[in-house]
């Protein structure tokens, strides 16, 4: 009987080593994202007015479009998206158009841009949405599937148009 006690004891604390040391490896791992996300909510405070942040994505389509765009409100309480551009190393793009913060009631919020995509394509899945910058333009990424097929599609910010014809990917 104390033999077993002895190998319980030893296999609950060889587990919960294990645990913490995987903890640690993602904590580590995710580090350099959370940092960037920081940094990306500490311009858009000070640069934009932000004082509320609700939502925060990181968005990459090329070299060029590396974004954390933030979702929150400012200080008068009006919801604000901000742009947030990022280098391909994970700095943040210092320059005149590094940061862009645009009224959420002058663009397609979330919701709205879910609904025209329902209407525009009724018959997809929705893999993922999430705003970013396409050909200099702010807009919604939109990753679908549909018949058993992945497309990206873009939609401009402003007026939840489509842009261009969208990508069709490779099936497997």
């Amino acid at each position: 009987m104390k033999k077993r006690k002895k190998w319980i004891l030893l296999g609950s604390v060889l587990i919960l080593l294990l645990l913490f040391g995987l903890i640690q490896f993602y904590a580590y791992i995710m580090k350099d994202q959370w940092n960037e996300r920081d940094i990306a909510k500490d311009v858009a405070k000070t640069n934009a007015g932000l004082t509320e942040v609700t939502k925060a994505q990181k968005s990459v389509w090329d070299e060029n479009a590396v974004y954390w765009v933030l979702t929150g409100k400012n200080e008068a309480g009006t919801e604000l998206m901000v742009w947030v551009r990022f280098t391909v190393d994970g700095k943040f793009a210092e320059g005149t158009d590094a940061v862009y913060a645009e009224e959420l009631s002058k663009g397609i919020s979330e919701a709205k841009m879910r609904s025209l995509i329902k209407a525009d394509l009724p018959d997809i899945s929705i893999e993922r949405l999430l705003p970013g910058v396409y050909n200099g333009e702010y807009a919604w990424q939109l990753f679908y599937k549909q018949s058993g097929r992945y497309y990206y599609q873009f939609y401009r910010f402003s007026d939840g148009a489509r842009m261009g014809e969208g990508y069709s990917l490779p099936s497997r």
